[in-house]
């Protein structure tokens, strides 16, 4: 092959060109023709070969090979065939007595580095979505892992790079790096923070792609849609999206709503508060009207006999009610939603069950209900707390309670102006 270019000189020469012009002209057609045979090779591969394997792939049962046409693992792979081109060619580049000689198996050989750093970056890309489709249940990623092995595999390539065109030994340009480690670490800082977090987030399984979490340090409180080793981005409920530093969650507290979702229940805590000028002893006529009330009908029976009991004993039965034990409207009350919240079909029975009083302050007697509902879906879960305080808040006046409320405008406008009376 390294006669050719001398059978072109000779052949231009015959046809009346001088020797001077005769040679540069030789080794532009070469050239041209060597990119050309390139061009039209590559494109011959990628029209046939890679689109067939692609074709093949999409075509397939599988899945998880999507991947790799994903990120163009067979589109980077093809660029190693105009890099052998020009390897097979290199003789007849250039003239025998070129300065630069040298150079060009050099850039060759950087072709094929540079080739294969982009299609390992393209398989490393192309694991991390198998992996990510494989565990998408439990949204454990790899991504951290992912990119510290790009980074090392970039940094590498550069490095045989730099040793190519240098003529320099590879591991002579490492020991210069380890010298300068002040310097690397500066410029590799974020980095490696980033690295170490991933590393720690992954190993602890403090953080998943499509966990819900909080970071109010950070403005966050939505789903985390990617973990990587530079950053961790969440989609807010208002669809923005947050990006955090991923050595911030380490160094910062957050909140993981993760530990709520696989419970199976989600908690309700909130308090309804009774006015306190408003709770008192009920009488017998009274009681004998709330056990008309079917949920509180067995309580009430079980009770009464137990009060009962008690008083019969003390000898208080028939004296004053503060002498003995009585039933509050309070208390009939919260045993009123206790009954009520078990018979509820979205209140999870197998989890923390409280209906209790809160200390009294200022705002009335908060009587909190703490309990689970068993539907996680943000939207039903706000219903069904709305349903229930509008039900308890409905049935306060058939246990002679008021809720506490700051007084309004229009509590006032009724004080400076009651209502006129209708003549009889």
């Amino acid at each position: 092959m390294s006669d050719q270019p001398n059978l072109l000189i000779a052949w231009l020469e015959q046809a009346g060109l001088s020797h001077s012009l005769a040679v540069p002209l030789t080794y532009t057609l070469i050239i041209f023709a060597v990119f050309l045979a390139a061009l039209l090779a590559t494109w011959l591969v990628r029209r046939f070969v890679v689109s067939s394997l692609i074709k093949a792939i999409h075509n397939n049962r599988l899945s998880w090979d999507d991947a790799l046409t994903d990120h163009h693992f067979f589109t980077r792979l093809s660029w190693f065939v105009p890099v052998l081109i020009f390897y097979v060619a290199q003789d007849i580049l250039l003239p025998p007595d070129s300065q630069w000689l040298e150079l060009v198996p050099r850039l060759i050989f950087c072709g094929f580095i540079l080739a294969g750093i982009r299609t390992i970056s393209a398989l490393l890309k192309a694991t991390n979505s198998i992996y990510r489709f494989r565990h998408l249940q439990t949204g454990k990623t790899i991504r951290g892992y992912i990119d510290a092995i790009r980074i090392v595999v970039y940094l590498f390539g550069a490095i045989f790079m730099m040793s190519t065109l240098t003529g320099r030994s590879p591991w002579g340009l490492l020991s210069v790096m380890g010298g300068l480690t002040a310097l690397t670490m500066l410029i590799f800082r974020d980095t490696i923070l980033g690295f170490i977090g991933a590393i720690q987030l992954t190993t602890n399984d403090m953080i998943r792609v499509g966990d819900w979490i909080e970071m109010a340090s950070h403005g966050a409180d939505g789903d985390v849609i990617e973990v990587s080793i530079h950053s961790v981005r969440v989609r807010n409920w208002n669809k923005t999206i947050t990006t955090i530093p991923t050595y911030a969650l380490i160094a910062n507290p957050f909140k993981n709503w993760r530990g709520m979702t696989e419970s199976g229940g989600r908690r309700i805590k909130r308090a309804l508060h009774l006015d306190m000028t408003s709770i008192r002893f009920l009488s017998e006529e009274e009681l004998d009207k709330l056990g008309e009330i079917r949920i509180l009908r067995d309580y009430l029976h079980s009770k009464r006999e137990e009060i009962k009991k008690y008083n019969r004993a003390r000898g208080a039965e028939a004296s004053e009610a503060i002498n003995g034990r009585c039933q509050t409207n309070a208390g009939l009350f919260r045993a009123y939603i206790v009954a009520w919240l078990q018979e509820h079909p979205k209140i999870h029975k197998k989890m923390t069950f409280l209906v209790r009083q809160l200390a009294p302050g200022p705002n009335g007697l908060p009587m909190e209900i703490y309990v689970f509902s068993n539907d996680q879906v943000w939207a039903n879960y706000e219903a069904l707390q709305a349903d229930i305080f509008d039900h308890l808040i409905s049935i306060l006046p058939y246990f002679h309670l008021r809720v506490f409320q700051e007084p309004s405008g229009y509590d006032f406008k009724v004080l400076a102006h009651p209502p006129q009376k209708s003549a009889e």
